[in-house]
């Protein structure tokens, strides 16, 4: 969509130097990015170890006109047919736009968080509705204060459904306008990021944040961890779960029964006996799936009815990415997010797939940061994690 630039002046509350009025349509925080430099606009960031105001002269010599800064430069009197928009902070302006921007659709909007699957389950809920709903969803893993800001930016009117992640932050209140979903999802709580907390309970209750103005808030109700945070936060009235000990969640997982290269997972969805099966047999995969049957069960309970389609899942590549290696080996990448949770999915999916073609496995384990755990503790819950797998040699590479 197009806002003007005069527009965007007044949503974000700019103090605006040399306006000229310009169509604006793309974002633009990252010079090397730049595509249309006509239709960009470019916001000037400042982080610990960069600073946006250093690139402006060169993308006004690509032809970029309009620019947001927290600084007015005497440079920028040389530039005389640019637009600046002046804010105390960059980063702010960018997210009130993207807020302001969100208002504008009324459409189910899913935001999921937690601490490990959420790009997983925002690709597989991709996968299994996008023939029936025009989809809007984060790129990669966009859940920062500055990816969820870019992301909703995609929105537009051809869109039915957005389908957005939000990592952990001590400013997730920052993110609920952006994302305003209608629609929350809450994967796990694990020990990531941990090290920017006093508490897991502290955590979790941050990430709760973003479902404040929910319909619904979809979790797995077997984890009493979370039911107590959701509880705590007054949101229990909210809850949609799913179950495999309580016959009377809207989602009753009746069995699942792990095969050689799939899994079969019979269950009950309002009452009505249902049985998927998944290209899938590690315990991460298969719990994203049931989340994803729990949020489709309440978004459009007709979508759950293709069975089919649940067996055409595909492995998402940024995370557990799978290379064929030189004399019949796998190698299995798992370098995207290093926890102890993200170490157990990991070597769950290698024991899986060393039955599959009869391998032996190999570890190679670096330094775990931001756990927020002391490395004597740490470790030794590492430890004890790779005593129970069965890994033939383990490779350690860190400080």
């Amino acid at each position: 969509m197009e806002y003007s630039i005069k527009e965007i002046a007044g949503i974000i509350g700019a103090d605006a130097q040399k306006l000229y009025d310009a169509p604006v349509s793309i974002l633009l925080t990252d010079s090397r990015r730049l595509s249309f430099p006509e239709q960009s606009l470019f916001f000037a960031l400042q982080t610990k170890t960069n600073d946006g105001h250093n690139y402006i002269q060169g993308l006004y010599k690509l032809r970029v006109r309009n620019f947001v800064v927290s600084t007015f430069l005497p440079e920028f009197e040389s530039m005389p047919e640019a637009n600046f928009l002046v804010v105390k902070d960059t980063l702010k302006a960018l997210q009130k736009l993207a807020a302001h921007h969100r208002k504008r659709f009324n459409i189910p909007v899913i935001g999921i968080t937690g601490s490990n699957g959420k790009t997983i389950v925002k690709e597989f809920l991709y996968q299994l509705l996008h023939n029936e709903f025009n989809i809007v969803r984060s790129p990669r893993s966009y859940n920062s204060q500055l990816g969820v800001p870019l992301s909703v930016w995609q929105m537009s009117e051809k869109n039915t459904l957005g389908i957005f992640e939000a990592g952990i932050s001590h400013e997730m209140e920052r993110l609920q306008p952006i994302i305003a979903p209608t629609i929350g999802v809450i994967t796990n709580i694990g020990e990531a990021h941990q090290e920017n907390f006093i508490s897991s309970t502290q955590k979790c209750l941050e990430k709760l944040t973003l479902f404040n103005d929910c319909e619904a808030i979809i979790y797995d109700g077997d984890d009493a961890f979370i039911a107590n945070c959701i509880e705590s936060a007054c949101l229990s009235h909210k809850a949609i779960t799913w179950s495999r000990t309580d016959s009377e969640a809207p989602l009753y997982i009746e069995s699942i029964k792990k095969l050689d290269s799939e899994t079969i997972i019979r269950c009950t969805l309002l009452g009505f006996d249902r049985t998927y099966t998944i290209p899938f047999t590690d315990d991460a995969s298969i719990e994203n799936a049931i989340h994803c049957m729990a949020v489709m069960l309440y978004l459009k309970p007709t979508s759950v009815n293709d069975i089919e389609k649940f067996k055409r899942l595909e492995p998402v590549a940024m995370r557990l990415d799978v290379k064929q290696g030189i004399n019949n080996c796998l190698l299995i990448n798992d370098t995207y997010n290093s926890d102890i949770n993200s170490l157990d999915i990991a070597l769950d999916f290698q024991q899986s797939r060393r039955v599959e073609k009869n391998l032996k496995c190999t570890l190679i384990l670096s330094d775990i940061l931001q756990s927020g755990t002391l490395p004597k503790s740490l470790y030794k819950k590492v430890a004890d994690l790779v005593r129970r797998k069965k890994i033939d040699r383990i490779i350690g590479i860190g400080r």
